[in-house]
């Protein structure tokens, strides 16, 4: 069980009783609704970041790893670049990344 600290949190009364309608645990419920809060504001930054890329990430992504690769020192690209290795994996919503090609 992850580590745990007391925090007074002051709320209005009528939120207050629309939990407790729903959920005996206030702090339970609190807890949840927050977690909640934090990936979907985690989600929108990756959405805003990958709508609106680093010039350099954007220029790379564009040019391809083969292209970059082939402008690195030798000794560079078998210290850093291994095609061989890693697993191919695949984007699946609702169930995350997972092995295999499409």
């Amino acid at each position: 069980m992850a580590n745990v600290e007391r925090v007074t949190v002051t709320l209005p009364d009528n939120l207050l009783r629309d939990i407790d309608r729903l959920e005996k645990n206030r702090s339970k419920f609190v807890a949840e609704a927050v977690r909640r809060e934090l990936d979907r504001r985690r989600r929108a930054e990756l959405q805003r970041s990958l709508q609106n890329p680093h010039p350099e990430s954007k220029e790379l992504a564009e040019q391809g790893l083969d292209e970059w690769a082939s402008g690195l020192p030798e000794e560079d690209v078998e210290s850093l670049v291994d095609g061989s290795a890693g697993k191919e994996v695949r984007w699946v919503p609702g169930e995350g990344w997972v092995e295999g090609g499409e």
